[in-house]
């Protein structure tokens, strides 16, 4: 069976600075119709930052959509100040957020976060080789972040603990513990 559903009719219902949300009105493979709510969002990075002493970079920051703190990786949206450029995008949250440069940053895989209801891209990266920038990018607007190193075992827990529920985070924390079984 053919699953693909056929967009009939777009009716855009909110445009914001990182969202934009539209109602679709589609056709179903049986030839019936149904409504989906769609956001778009920009294409996204996240960075699982790796120190010297093999620690990572996690963030503690406040999420609106949950309303309560959570613990990330370094991550960010690819803008126009980044030419569409999931590296540069990288590289520039990375100094934004952590003020490190990486001499070795490596994508590590892409995918969609949640793809019910958005079509929100993210490129996971890997950086190691630190070194602190000598140019300080300003910070987002409002962006208030706690940064902490956390062995691979303390990352593990605190996942094991519920208090790491970020699925970037998760993915990154996840690759990097098999990353240790090579």
């Amino acid at each position: 069976m053919d699953l693909e559903e056929k967009v009939i009719k777009n009716e855009p219902k909110y445009k914001g600075s990182i969202i934009n949300v539209e109602k679709q009105t589609v056709k179903l493979p049986n030839g019936e119709t149904a409504t989906r709510d769609v956001v778009h969002h920009a294409k996204a990075v996240g960075i699982l930052v790796v120190t010297k002493n093999n620690k990572m970079l996690l963030e503690k920051q406040w999420r609106a959509p949950i309303a309560k703190a959570t613990l990330e990786i370094p991550a960010g949206k690819v803008d126009s100040r980044d030419d569409a450029s999931s590296k540069h995008a990288a590289i520039r949250e990375l100094n934004e957020e952590t003020r490190y440069h990486a001499r070795n940053l490596k994508r590590i895989t892409g995918f969609y976060s949640t793809v019910g209801f958005s079509d929100e891209y993210m490129d996971l990266y890997m950086a190691t080789d630190l070194e602190p920038v000598s140019d300080e990018l300003p910070r987002d607007q409002g962006e208030y972040l706690n940064i902490n190193e956390y062995s691979l075992e303390e990352a593990m827990q605190l996942i094991e603990d519920g208090k790491i529920e970020d699925a970037k985070t998760i993915t990154a924390i996840f690759y990097w513990k098999l990353l240790q079984k090579k």
